[in-house]
């Protein structure tokens, strides 16, 4: 028989029912958000976003993941963007990276482009994500808004990491 550990047992024991149940949600939802970023990557998309997302891929300038680790290391950007989740990009990010979601990429981006005193519409962006997706949408958006200069970069982030590529820890959301 597996025995808990004797005083977290006690505790739980000794809990108001409302209590217990309220902690297995809280537990509950934080294993099913945390399983979602982890995952998410083995889910196949529906056909419509993959319909979506191939007929924005031929409207944007995208990057393979080469071209862009060559552009990379030569420092050829004036920003690179994960457009994932704050949570997702806590996990593991490329250095030099921001994170502005996908979600709020439309209004978050006019502080890199010097708004409101020198707007430069004309900078350097690469963005990217886990699988290449929102990241292709995230730069048509910002193409509609009047970026010319927006590179989406089309991979798999698990590639850059099985590459060897260089992956930092967590810095603060922008």
């Amino acid at each position: 028989m597996l025995r808990l550990n004797q005083p977290i047992h006690n505790l739980v024991k000794k809990m108001p029912l409302f209590k217990k149940v309220i902690a297995l949600l809280v537990t509950g939802l934080w294993l099913c958000s945390y399983g979602v970023g982890i995952f998410a990557h083995a889910i196949e998309p529906p056909p419509p976003l993959k319909a979506l997302v191939a007929k924005t891929k031929s409207q944007v300038t995208t990057s393979d993941m080469d071209s862009f680790k060559t552009l990379y290391d030569k420092k050829d950007y004036d920003w690179i963007i994960d457009v994932r989740e704050p949570e997702e990009y806590n996990s593991g990010h490329i250095p030099q990276a921001i994170n502005i979601p996908r979600g709020v990429i439309e209004i978050r981006i006019w502080a890199l482009a010097g708004y409101p005193e020198k707007m430069d519409t004309g900078i350097r962006l690469f963005l990217y994500c886990g699988t290449g997706t929102r990241c292709t949408l995230a730069a048509k958006s910002l193409q509609d808004l009047g970026f010319t200069r927006v590179i989406a970069v089309d991979m798999q982030l698990a590639d850059w990491v099985a590459a060897g590529y260089p992956m930092t820890e967590a810095e603060p959301a922008f």
